[in-house]
């Protein structure tokens, strides 16, 4: 039986709510979440089904508040949010008969060039239309596949997610954090019920964790709506650099 203290649920929950305002902007809230999980004595995937089931609220909180910043297109959420939930689902499936380890130096590689098209992108101004022509194909497309690989594997999610929208529908990156979170809210979900069916959710730990990612998330969100794009793009691309190094250091720890 896993006993954690008071102090130590309370330092989880401290870091909830800075992990739900970072996942909020750009993504990448578990970086801090499953490395606390880890060191508080959870066993690996006892750590990310908790993680799940924490996270997936602060990213409801934080669609909730772009939301009424006006920033989603509500169309594109219909199509993308079924897919998503779809494709994470056959992801976290498919990963418990496959291990997913071969995919860390194809996420290094795609991690560094996400970080470059943050860096160099030129995306429209904050008064730019929803999406381009042809959109809902593209849309329904990287819904399905960064769903799916959430469900299977997940780092670099929300990451992946914003870079996608910005390089391929033109958005700008305060609309492209928006959009991404309904994919995100999705796939989480949809990961958090295969997770939930095997009885693998800390639940004593989630609950206290998942009040401090609502104040996160809407935190973060509330941020980055009041940021605009120059704030978001530089946390995403920050974001995506430690994603490069996390992904980056387990793939060489794996390898000694």
């Amino acid at each position: 039986m896993i006993h954690v203290s008071t102090l130590e649920t309370g330092l989880l929950c401290l870091a909830a709510f800075f992990a739900g305002a970072i996942d909020a902007i750009a993504g990448g809230g578990g970086l801090i979440t499953v490395p606390a999980l880890l060191a508080v004595g959870l066993p690996p995937h006892m750590a990310l089904a908790t993680n799940k089931g924490q996270s997936v609220w602060g990213s409801g909180a934080a669609i909730i508040r772009y939301a009424r910043a006006g920033l989603f297109n509500r169309r594109a959420a219909f199509l993308s949010f079924p897919l998503a939930l779809v494709g994470s689902a056959a992801g976290a499936m498919l990963v418990l008969s496959l291990q997913p380890d071969f995919l860390r130096p194809l996420i290094l590689v795609l991690l560094v060039v996400a970080a470059g098209v943050v860096a160099f992108s030129r995306t429209r101004p904050e008064t730019e239309g929803p999406s381009r022509p042809g959109s809902p194909v593209l849309l329904g497309g990287i819904a399905l596949l960064i769903g799916g690989y959430d469900g299977f594997f997940g780092p670099g999610t929300g990451t992946f997610l914003i870079t996608a929208y910005v390089a391929l529908l033109g958005l700008s990156f305060r609309r492209a954090t928006a959009n991404a979170k309904i994919v995100n809210f999705a796939s989480n979900l949809a990961a958090l019920a295969v997770f939930a069916v095997q009885g693998a959710v800390v639940w004593s730990l989630a609950a206290p964790m998942l009040v401090a990612q609502v104040a996160g998330g809407w935190t973060g969100a509330h941020l980055a709506v009041k940021g605009g794009n120059r704030f978001v793009r530089l946390v995403v691309f920050v974001v995506a650099l430690a994603l490069v190094a996390k992904v980056g250091y387990d793939f060489y720890a794996s390898r000694r």
